[in-house]
């Protein structure tokens, strides 16, 4: 049942149930699509998702796509007319054999923002790109986070976000410049973020690509990530 309405920092629509959230808000600064991102231990129900899309067409929104959902919470959102957009591979790291590397990480600064967000910008196509707003979600998509870089010359070609909640770490973004791939910046990145979430008591961290990305999936293999049995998809309707 819908509980609490509210409006966040960003102005998105902000509704609770018993069991989760959801945040509704634009995509990546798409004024026509917006963006339904769930943080729940139990997936929306019809009565939320209704909700939910009663107000996306009351903004004024055409089109709205979910944040990356397993298979399990996917259902609700097919029932509501959902389609899938992306499938994403899920793979996950036990934190027995960590990666090392001989490459500096730094921690990431207000004024490194720009440059993080045109990495993003080069390492990703147009439906993945992020905004400033994108960028703050990733950061604060759990209770605690850690957002270095990788740079030479003063110039950042590499950024990782890493998150955890309790034992459980998560690598929320990681964006290699393509022009820097395969000289260790990634490795760099994801070595410090797993290095960290063990260093706090993660027994388990996991991270998402897309279906068909060869480099991001070489990389997770050679730092320990083994690829789980099922997947994750973005889901997407129109209003």
């Amino acid at each position: 049942m819908v509980g609490a309405e509210s409006r966040d920092r960003h102005q998105h629509h902000l509704l609770r149930w018993r069991g989760g959230w959801a945040r509704l808000g634009p995509w990546r600064g798409d004024r026509h699509t917006a963006f339904l991102s769930v943080g729940a231990q139990r997936p929306p129900d019809a009565e939320v998702l209704a909700r939910a899309l009663q107000l996306l067409s009351g903004d004024g929104y055409t089109a709205v796509v979910t944040n990356a959902l397993p298979p399990g919470d996917a259902l609700p959102f097919v029932d509501a007319g959902f389609t899938v957009r992306q499938r994403l591979h899920l793979l996950a790291n036990d934190m027995t054999a960590l990666p090392d590397t001989s490459r500096p990480t730094r921690r990431a600064h207000r004024a490194d923002r720009a440059a993080v967000l045109a990495v993003d910008g080069e390492a990703f196509d147009a439906f993945w790109h992020l905004d400033e707003a994108g960028l703050d979600d990733a950061i604060s998509a759990t209770p605690t986070s850690r957002f270095r870089v990788a740079a030479q010359d003063g110039r950042v070609l590499a950024y990782a976000i890493s998150g955890r909640a309790g034992s459980q770490g998560y690598l929320q973004r990681i964006a290699v410049h393509p022009g820097a791939r395969r000289r260790g910046f990634g490795r760099a990145v994801v070595a410090d973020g797993l290095h960290w979430l063990q260093r706090h008591g993660v027994s388990r961290t996991l991270v998402n690509t897309q279906m068909g990305n060869a480099a991001a999936l070489d990389l997770y293999h050679s730092c320990g990530f083994s690829e789980l049995p099922f997947g994750l998809c973005v889901m997407g309707r129109s209003l």
